[in-house]
């Protein structure tokens, strides 16, 4: 690929951060814009700011400065730019973009679908789609029912590919800590707010009435208190608060646990959940995060209807059943796991902006390619 490609986001993601990085390394020349280093939510909740590698990094702190550096690519740059609403300064990125006749593709999660919002949220995405129709060239739809989601709210099938949070590779990489001996060890990590449904997750593990389970938590949050004291009555010694954690450290506890659930209503995607399966720790969601369907065809750890207590709770009796996973077990998943890394996302965006380029074989995602395939 010749052409620069240029990110466009509201902060210096993880989720993108390394996808724009390993791309750079591909030999593409790569700048990366955003509005701030980091969000101040993200920041409390132990995010560092991660180096783009060789992209260039500039940042747009408000529109004028947004308007100005769009202004500034060059014609045959090509933009992934960050939604469609609610985007902040890409939103004025994007309509100069659109002026100028540049190429234009949209990065977008899962849409919470649920209730009058959501009803309200499929009107208006419908206008958006119809109205940038011109403008966009495409869309990359992370989460495993996005696709069918924008394509019903008119955006073309044929220019919608599914997506994923494609996180850098040193996260699967060099020996696993040593996992300690003895008993069956569920993880949560992240927010404590009531969409990540930590409450449902301790009533499962409590439901289990296993003395070999223990339930450990990382993250921090306006709800600790109260799930602090429900953790108390539910679990008594049978789980471990661990709290905020650096989240360069996450993925070294996440390999030191037999299982990571992520029970949440809603999730765009859930990067915890490529985390855990880069490790080499199967995963549990909800069918509600965007990443479930990374889960299914992980062929480990399972899928639950989301808020189903039952359901939750039959799913990890199984797992719990079926004891830890082996040291074989997390090598084989670990290394399935490299579809999620950024180096696998640079092919795959390469292969996806060929394709709308040029035609041929349409690219499929790299956790849908047959073992054997991919490397």
């Amino acid at each position: 690929m010749s052409r620069p490609v240029w990110f466009w986001q509201r902060i210096v993601s993880p989720h993108m951060a390394g996808l724009a990085s390993a791309l750079a390394g591909r030999g593409v020349e790569v700048t990366y814009a955003a509005e701030r280093p980091m969000s101040a939510d993200r920041a409390a909740q132990g995010w560092g700011t991660p180096d783009p590698g060789g992209a260039r990094l500039v940042y747009a702190q408000d529109a004028a400065a947004a308007g100005r550096l769009a202004r500034s690519a060059p014609a045959d740059s090509l933009h992934i730019c960050q939604g469609l609403r609610g985007n902040g300064v890409v939103a004025t990125a994007q309509a100069v973009l659109a002026q100028r006749g540049l190429t234009q593709w949209v990065v977008m999660e899962t849409v919470e679908n649920t209730g009058w919002r959501g009803l309200v949220r499929r009107l208006e995405y419908r206008r958006l789609i119809a109205s940038r129709r011109k403008a966009v060239s495409g869309y990359l739809a992370t989460g495993h029912e996005t696709a069918d989601w924008l394509v019903a709210r008119g955006a073309r099938a044929d220019r919608v590919f599914p997506f994923a949070y494609f996180l850098a590779d040193e996260i699967g990489r060099g020996p696993a800590p040593s996992r300690p001996p003895g008993g069956f060890r569920i993880l949560f990590v992240g927010q404590f707010i009531e969409l990540k449904r930590l409450d449902l997750l301790i009533r499962a593990v409590a439901a289990l009435g296993r003395e070999d389970v223990e339930l450990q938590v990382i993250g921090s949050g306006p709800q600790e208190e109260m799930l602090r004291r429900l953790a108390a009555e539910a679990l008594g010694s049978r789980h471990r608060w661990i709290g905020r954690v650096p989240s360069g450290d996450v993925p070294g506890r996440m390999a030191q646990a037999d299982l990571l659930v992520l029970p949440s209503r809603y999730d765009g995607w859930g990067a915890v959940v490529s985390e855990a399966i880069m490790v080499g720790t199967p995963a549990v969601c909800s069918d509600r995060c965007g990443s479930a369907g990374v889960v299914r065809a992980s062929g480990r750890g399972g899928v639950f209807p989301a808020d189903d207590l039952g359901a939750l709770t039959a799913l990890l009796r199984r797992l719990v059943d079926e004891g830890p996973p082996s040291t074989q077990q997390r090598a084989a998943l670990a290394q399935w796991g490299r579809r999620l890394g950024a180096g696998a996302g640079a092919d795959y965006l390469k292969a996806i902006l060929a394709f709308a380029d040029a035609g041929g074989d349409r690219p499929a995602p790299p956790w849908m390619i047959p073992a054997g395939k991919c490397q």
